[in-house]
């Protein structure tokens, strides 16, 4: 086998570890939900469950192997996938002024909804296999949420070892779940091969037209089978498109609609399987292993949504859409694969309440779906501004895209909407708390950025004092590295150097940093040079970074390839170069630019953030770190 094969297998295996867990437990629930006693509780009938089924089959056709895989994940960004990746791609478009924002907006509050999102699905999981006790030993009842959340601890204490281990373990795993749950269904299929006939989209069709409104009920419990589409898409720059669509089409897809078919081939030859309909598909003497083989497997779904919350905060961070926090890489070979420990803490405290608050999966699962259902369709018209905006499609495929993709969003979205009384209000409500911290974060920079650059003033004026000024300031040998916040700009620190103290370093390098709407720069498209200085010994450099590029100022500038005379000023004594780097303190005022509540948490987010210094990784021992006030 040649390295790139082997490469790319491993990298499929560690998909099915990480990407699929979520969508790859959904068998577990979905049956229940839907017909169960304490579900929707739909009549079983041939006609119903051959219905239901092809809803299901033809639902995760659609969404997940062409929208997602075939389309959608098409719009990466330098490799990278999920909603952030679309909004950056409608930043960078051809869209102006209010249009674009209005489209950033609408793009957040999708990012919003994934948070919800994220949430729900390890506390549904791990409860859902856990509940499996209930059959196989009912004595054990009353240690279902105990054992749920002792697993979960465990589920949210191992991400610190990183993806790239976790998938290793995970993977042969979920291969065997997947072969598990196939073999199981196909069982039931050789008993009952008429249920091969729900394969038929016509199936489908003919139901949801003679029986609208079951059609209608049953889609919003349908909607639970494609749980977990958006952070298959978050994942991608874990893995890769190419070994997340082998994956899925040599054996996730294959898997589930074997298993979904034999559950409905199960539950019409038995009606009292619909209480618990997967694992009733084993024998009694292999449900035993069966329940803790889908214990194992929704601790591995859990990973699928909190490794997309990961990926999907990182670029939030590098687009300045949340404050700084700490990233830790967890691999030395791909640079996707993190750990933010924040993030972690957060999800963890809230999927505990879920467990302890809606107590079933039953009733998580009415909880369910909305904020996946309105993430789903916030992708679709992202993905159709995209089309437009950056990419000059013709209206006429943007139409057929549209009309293909948007009226099953808009049934998903309108079936999901009654479940808002029945715990849905729980998502969104993260959803709202997660864009109410957004926004204000937006809003507080903008504020406190326009206060700074009052304060900076402009770079080239500066120069122009310096150049009057050079008999009288002090150049103190070495070279001094200033930190700008804007481009175009004069340093805070480099003031207080000049106007306190009366000198300047020999050599003064300003370094300015952008993000790029852009996943990744090269590191030859990441510099800026600007000359006007030099007279006066003053550099400046504006390096720009993709929003999934890693901030390393020091090694960026000693990649530098500028012209020879430029690159023997700086190489001069690069490596003993202190830096300076001025860190704001935000006061607030009682100016009504920004609500006082708001006001007091953008200062909790501003003053909680990581350091600048770390997160440009600056060397601890010749960093200065000066303070300043700025008017919020």
């Amino acid at each position: 086998m040649s390295i790139r094969k082997k490469t790319a297998a491993t990298l499929a295996l560690g998909a099915l570890g990480i990407v699929f867990g979520d969508i790859g437990t959904s068998p577990l629930y979905v049956f229940s939900t839907v017909f169960g006693q304490t579900g929707y509780h739909l009549d079983i009938n041939q006609a119903t469950v051959y219905g239901v089924i092809s809803l299901i089959i033809w639902s995760i056709s659609l969404v997940v192997s062409i929208k997602f895989l075939g389309f959608i994940m098409a719009a990466d960004n330098a490799g990278e996938g999920g909603i952030m990746a679309l909004i950056a791609e409608v930043k960078g478009g051809a869209l102006k002024g209010p249009q674009k924002w209005a489209y950033i907006l609408l793009g957040l509050i999708g990012v919003s909804l994934f948070y919800g999102d994220s949430t729900i699905t390890p506390a549904i999981s791990v409860l859902s296999a856990v509940e499996g006790l209930k059959v196989v030993a009912p004595k054990l009842t009353s240690f279902i949420i105990p054992v749920t959340l002792l697993l979960l601890t465990g589920v949210f204490a191992i991400q610190r070892f990183g993806t790239a281990l976790i998938g290793r373990l995970f993977g042969p795993v979920m291969a065997v779940w997947f072969i598990t749950i196939a073999v199981a269904g196909g069982s039931q299929i050789w008993l009952h091969p008429e249920i091969l006939r729900a394969l038929s989209p016509l199936v489908a069709t003919h139901f949801f037209i003679t029986e609208p409104t079951l059609g209608l009920i049953a889609m919003g419990a349908v909607v639970l089978a494609i749980t977990g589409v958006e952070a298959l898409y978050a994942d991608m720059g874990h893995f890769g498109r190419a070994p997340i669509a082998k994956a899925w089409f040599s054996l996730v897809f294959p898997a589930l609609l074997i298993c979904y078919m034999g559950q409905g081939a199960l539950i019409l030859h038995n009606p009292e399987a619909a209480a618990n309909p997967f694992l009733l598909l084993f024998p009694a003497t292999l449900r035993i292993p069966a329940v803790l083989l889908a214990t194992v497997a929704t601790i591995i779904a859990s990973q699928s949504v909190i490794a997309g919350a990961f990926s999907l905060t990182r670029q939030a961070i590098q687009l300045n859409y949340l404050p700084h926090m700490l990233v830790r890489h967890t691999s030395n070979k791909y640079g996707g694969q993190i750990y933010l420990p924040a993030v972690n803490a957060a999800l963890f405290t809230v999927v505990v309440l879920l467990v302890v608050l809606f107590g079933s999966s039953t009733n998580l699962a009415n909880a369910y779906g909305i904020a996946v259902s309105g993430t789903l369709a916030i992708d679709t018209i992202l993905y159709l501004v995209v089309m437009q905006s950056s990419w000059q499609k013709p209206i006429i495929y943007i139409l057929i895209a549209a009309l293909a993709f948007l009226p099953l969003d808009f049934i998903f979205l309108v079936v999901t909407l009654p479940k808002i009384l029945q715990g849905g209000w729980f998502p969104i409500l993260i959803g709202m708390i997660m864009f109410l911290i957004i926004t204000t974060w937006l809003q507080g920079q903008y504020i406190v950025g326009e206060e700074r650059k009052a304060l900076e003033g402009s770079l080239q004026d500066f120069i122009q004092v310096v150049r009057r000024r050079k008999k009288t300031v002090a150049r103190v040998p070495g070279t001094g590295i200033y930190i700008g916040h804007h481009p175009g700009f004069t340093p805070l620190a480099l003031h207080a150097t000049f106007d306190e103290l009366h000198e300047l370093p020999a050599h003064v390098v300003i370094v300015s940093v952008e993000t790029s709407a852009q996943a990744h720069i090269s590191e030859s498209k990441r510099v800026t040079f600007d000359k006007r200085g030099l007279d006066v010994g003053i550099s400046y450099v504006k390096l720009t970074f993709g929003f999934h590029d890693i901030p390393n100022i020091p090694h960026a500038l000693e990649c530098l390839c500028l012209e020879d005379p430029v690159r023997r000023q700086l190489a001069l004594d690069l490596h003993k170069a202190a830096y300076f780097i001025s860190i704001s303190r935000v006061v607030p005022t009682k100016r009504h630019n920004l609500a006082p509540w708001r006001k007091d948490l953008y200062c909790m987010m501003f003053h909680n953030a990581a350091s600048a210094s770390d997160y440009y990784k600056l060397p601890i021992e010749r960093t200065v770190e000066l303070q300043s006030l700025v008017p919020l």
